[in-house]
C-alpha cells in the first residue's frame, strides 16, 4: 500500500512540475509530465487508454516514414 501511495504521489508531482515547465519557456515540461502520466496510467484506466492510443498513433506514424 505504501508503494502505491508513493507512486501516485510521484506521478502527481511529476505532472505538476511538467505543467509548471510548460509555463516557463526555458524549462522543458514534457520531460517531467510524460513520465508522470505513464506512472499514473497504472492506477487510472482513462490515462492508460490515452497512453496506449498515443503509442499506437506514434508507432503508426513512424512506420509510414
Amino acid at each position: 500500500m505504501f508503494r502505491s501511495i508513493f507512486r501516485i504521489s510521484l506521478g502527481v508531482a511529476l505532472v505538476i512540475i511538467g505543467l509548471i515547465g510548460g509555463l516557463i519557456p526555458v524549462f522543458q515540461g514534457w520531460v517531467f509530465g510524460l513520465p508522470g502520466l505513464i506512472i499514473l496510467s497504472d492506477y487510472f484506466p482513462p490515462l492508460k487508454k490515452t497512453i496506449s492510443w498515443l503509442k499506437e498513433k506514434y508507432l503508426n506514424k513512424t512506420k509510414n516514414i
